[in-house]
């Protein structure tokens, strides 16, 4: 219940405050008495595309604690404490970043990283993963998301997300806009927008919503590759990347909340195509035909 009340009122703050500014810069009036303007209307799709993708991502690591009960390990109080910060110092060292802050949390097996940026990332684990596998295999886990962070991954998707939204934004609306002009026939356009549009536009932008996130998944799964590609690097040995993997198998993975499910070491979809994450097999593959 506290990660649905979360997402919702994270959700309403961006709106409300993409919102304001597109009222204040006046980008918001894109249907005009002369008809639609389709360069105030892409101003308006691409603030609230990106607005809203650059937000949560400036957000990220406070909602991952928030949602998760992630607490940063400051002064590690036992030896797993210890061995996990230490072991993710030296990972981001070889891998030439700053060291990120590292977390813990209550749950099933899971990891993430997140964060606005290289320099200010968070790397977190549950208890779960800890417990359910060995320190080569964590060590493994922990790699995939320093590499992660290395190939910034985070922005990287924000970007992604981004312009998918504008364009889903621009072109429902548009249409949406033709769809009210044609039922309307020869009424004045002075008048303003019908029904037509309002549910045109409405219904367009879950469908066209619906496509884009089959783009985005696409990326996000193309990243795990790379992440497991990185994680091997670093450790300079595949083998407890792919032991890692063949472990999770045998676990059941934690559930991220929805915000943050591209994110974890493993995650999942209702079909293939709506996936964050690649099959396990399929990774697994992947590392075993490298050169």
């Amino acid at each position: 219940m506290k990660r649905i009340a979360l997402f919702l009122i994270t959700n309403l703050a961006v709106i409300l405050v993409l919102s304001v500014t597109a009222r204040l810069l006046g980008i918001d009036r894109f249907l005009t008495g002369n008809g639609l303007d389709l360069g105030m209307l892409l101003a308006f799709a691409a603030l609230i595309g990106f607005g809203g993708s650059y937000i949560s991502l400036l957000m990220s690591k406070t909602i991952a604690k928030w949602s998760t009960g992630a607490k940063v390990i400051e002064r590690p109080g036992n030896q797993d404490e210890a061995w996990l910060v230490d072991t993710v110092r030296q990972l981001s060292k070889k891998a030439g970043l700053s060291m990120p802050e590292v977390a813990m949390y209550d749950g099933a097996p899971n990891a993430f990283a997140t964060g606005a940026s290289k320099s200010k990332s968070l790397v977190a684990v549950s208890t779960g993963l800890m417990q359910g596998m060995n320190k080569k295999q964590v060590e493994a886990v922990l790699a995939h998301e320093v590499a992660h962070i290395k190939n910034g991954d985070m922005v990287t998707l924000t970007l992604i997300q981004g312009v998918v939204n504008t364009f889903v934004i621009f072109i429902s609306r548009a249409i949406g806009y033709l769809v009210d002009s044609f039922l309307r026939g020869d009424e004045e356009e002075s008048a303003g927008p019908g029904m037509g549009y309002w549910i045109s536009s409405i219904v367009l932008e879950i469908m066209f919503g619906i496509l884009a996130s089959i783009v985005v998944m696409y990326f996000s799964r193309q990243r795990e590759y790379r992440a497991d590609a990185g994680a091997a690097s670093l450790m300079g040995d595949r083998a407890p990347m792919i032991e890692a993997l063949r472990a999770l198998g045998n676990l059941q993975p934690g559930q991220l909340p929805k915000q943050m499910a591209a994110s974890g070491i493993a995650g999942g979809g209702m079909m293939a195509l709506f996936s964050s994450h690649p099959p396990l097999e399929s990774r697994i593959a992947a590392l075993e035909s490298a050169g």
